[in-house]
This record gives structure tokens, sequence and C-alpha cells, in this order.
């Protein structure tokens, strides 16, 4: 039995945990004044509210009980222990100071409930994940997907597989990536988990595939993600829709591509989930920069849009992120020394870029070159990065970068025709 005393207070944590506004969670099954009198106490919820609770969640059933089931085992509900009491508190709290002291309770743990570890581990890689620290991320991710093995519990091997993945593909390990999307995803549909935890794992798929240059494949498990999320109205939709533009703009399918982030950008209202709204904006810019011909008028008003957003929640890497973007929006539309200005204001000593941002900024640093007069670095320097993208196996972005290294020797091949 769920202890009725203690199922508010875990559900706004695990609401927290995920940065769900409550709207979010509601969803179209029980309103947010409902809801907010479940956290505080005041109401407590049938045996239905409790079931689709956790599927919103993308929880166990008994994930309501596993606080105060530790908090008895390690001492009692009043005591505990100290990372008990530390993980109670960065989960159910906004702030990332409270993760920080988590994270200085968890190095000094003793021998703890795997459990309550692992519950602090994925509180600890989801800051790690905000902050852009990647090294860090993935030490969590690995003990994560190693316990989640030893306790042989289908969805947290789901949910640390899937974010392991994620995890590798942003710092350029595409084919241990790839492996474990397709074990997360291949773990959700036997053990018939939740919609949320099959889905995060197709979008670990299909991220992965596309980055792989599996595109038929990846384009294929799109379809069936969008499908999967039809008729929601939440963020995961976004994200499918979001990734399914991803792969139609890789396979040159504008049109495509355009009918999805405009899906996309209407199913996430700004109130629901801020900073995903801020980065959806950010992915969009991206896509629309990257269609052909630029599309630069609807890559500039989503930039617009994000910039006004992220200057109140945006995160260091977030703005990183921007700042590239607008390097990419000046190279466009051929102001060029605001594309290098843009380019030099980055902190290169500390990136926060996932490995494919890092790469293309790379390769537009070698695009100005040419245009600034040193065609021979520049173009040397594309050859260098399409060879470390092939060796990386992320044959989607070698393939761009030697695209873009046959334009600019094309154009230098017309305008010597020109000029003779």
């Amino acid at each position: 039995m769920t202890d009725e005393s203690s199922f508010g207070a875990r559900l706004k944590a695990l609401r927290l945990q995920r940065g769900l506004s409550q709207a979010s969670l509601a969803g179209d099954e029980i309103s947010t004044g409902y809801l907010s009198r479940l956290e505080s106490g005041a109401r407590q919820p049938t045996e239905r509210v409790i079931t689709y609770l956790a599927e919103q969640l993308g929880v166990d059933r008994l994930a309501f009980d596993a606080l105060p089931a530790t908090a008895t085992a390690t001492g009692g509900a009043a005591g505990g222990s100290s990372l008990t009491k530390a993980l109670s508190i960065a989960a159910s709290s906004d702030s990332d100071e409270y993760v920080e002291e988590l994270i200085d309770v968890l190095a000094t743990a003793g021998a703890e409930d795997p459990l309550l570890r692992w519950q602090a581990l994925w509180v600890i890689a989801r800051y790690r994940s905000r902050h852009g620290e990647r090294t860090e991320e993935q030490a969590c991710l690995e003990e994560l997907a190693a316990m989640a093995d030893e306790l042989a519990l289908p969805a947290l091997q789901c949910r640390s597989g899937t974010q392991l993945s994620r995890c590798l593909r942003s710092v350029g390990q595409v084919a241990r990536a790839l492996e474990l999307a397709e074990g997360a995803y291949r773990v959700a549909r036997d053990a018939g988990l939740s919609v949320t935890d099959t889905g995060n794992a197709l979008l670990a798929l299909v991220s992965a595939e596309a980055e792989a240059g599996r595109l038929t494949e990846a384009r294929a498990h799109a379809r069936e993600l969008v499908e999967l999320v039809a008729g929601r109205s939440d963020v995961l939709r976004a994200e499918a829709l979001w990734s399914a533009a991803t792969v139609c703009s890789r396979q040159g399918d504008d049109e495509a591509v355009h009918a999805y982030l405009e899906q996309a950008m209407q199913a996430l209202d700004s109130r629901v989930d801020p900073m995903l709204w801020a980065r959806l904006r950010l992915a969009a810019a991206s896509l629309y920069l990257q269609s052909r011909p630029a599309l630069t008028e609807q890559a500039r008003t989503c930039l617009t849009q994000a910039e006004t957003a992220l200057s109140l929640i945006g995160t260091p890497a977030q703005q990183q992120e921007l700042l590239v973007l607008q390097a990419h929006l000046a190279f466009e539309e051929g102001r060029y020394a605001d594309a290098r200005a843009a380019h030099d204001r980055l902190d290169f000593d500390n990136l926060r870029l996932t490995y494919r941002d890092r790469i293309r900024l790379q390769t537009l640093d070698s695009l100005l070159l040419i245009v600034e007069g040193h065609q021979q670095e520049g173009r040397a320097r594309l050859k260098k990065l399409g060879e470390e993208a092939r060796r990386a196996s992320n044959m989607d972005l070698a393939a761009e970068i030697w695209r873009v290294l046959a334009e600019t020797l094309e154009s230098a091949e017309q305008a010597g025709t020109a000029g003779r």
C-alpha cells in the first residue's frame, strides 16, 4: 500500500526531478488544482489516479513508496541517513545548490540501499546534463547502467541505457550510443514498459541511427515514435516531432521538416516547459539554417524567441549554442564580419557544446577562413574535419562536411573560370 501521508511529497519530488510543471503532469486526465491538492496532502489519490500519474512520470507504481521504505530501513522516517535527507531535499527543490550538496554527501556515503544510490545518481546525472558537464554525466550514467543490470529492473535498465546513449552520442561515441539505444528499446518493448519509457528509448534510437548515417531505419523509427505519442499534448510528443524533423532534414526532405517543426512548436506551450520551448526553437533554427537554400528569416525568428527565453532561464551551454547559431545565421546572410565576431566571442577553453555542434562550429571557422582569403588553410581544415567525423562513425556529419567542401571547390572553380 502507498503511504498516504508521504504520497504528496513523493509525487512532487518525482515531478520536479523530471522538470515537469503541474500542468504538464496533470495532462488531460486531472486538473492542476487537484494535482496541487494531492501534492500538499489535502487530498488522497484513488488507485486510478496513482496508475495514471505513474504512467505520466514514467515510473513503476511502487516508486511512490520508495522514499518512505528507504527511510524506515535506514533508521525511521523521522531520522534516516544523510543520503536520504540530501536526496529528499535535492529532489524536491528547483535549486542546483541542493544537488551540489547531494553530490558531496554521495561521495562520502557508506553502504546504502542500492535503489537509494541509484535515485541519487539519477538526480545528479540530470544536473550534469543541464550544465553540459559531459564527462561527469557519463560517469554517473555508466554506474547507473551497471546498477540497473545488477538489480535486473527493466524500467531502470531502459532509462539508464537511454540516457547513457544520449550522452555518448553528444560526445561523438556514435557506435556505442547506437548499441545502447537498441538495447534500451528492446528492453522497453519486451517488458511492456510505459509509453514514456518506450518513447524515450525510441528518441535515443532515432538520434543514434541518424548520426550513424542509417537514415532509412531512423525515419522508420521516427514514424513509429510519432504514432506512439499521437494524441498527446506533452513534452514527449514535442520531442518526437522534433526528432522526426531532424531525420527528414538529413534526408533533404525540407517539406516534411517544416511540417514536423510547426507541429512540434504548436504542441508545446511555453508555460508547460519553458526550457524545452527555448531548446526547440534553437533546434528549429539549426534545421532552417541547414536547409538548402537556408531559410534565414525563419531561423532569425526562432533565435529571437529563444534569446528572450534563455536570457531568463538559459544555462551556459544553451547560451553557447545560441551564440553559435547566431554566427551560422550571420554567415548564411553574408555578414561575414558579424559571423567572425560571434565565433570569437565563444569561450573556447570552456566549450559545453555537443560533439556535432563542435564540429559544425569548426566547419564554420574553416568557411570563414576561405572567405577571408585563406583558401588553402580552410579547405585543409575541412578535409581533416570530414576524416575525424568518419573515424568517429558519425557518417551523417562526415557526409555534411564533404558536401560543404565540394561546394567550396566548385565555387572556387567557377570563380576561376569567370576570371579567365
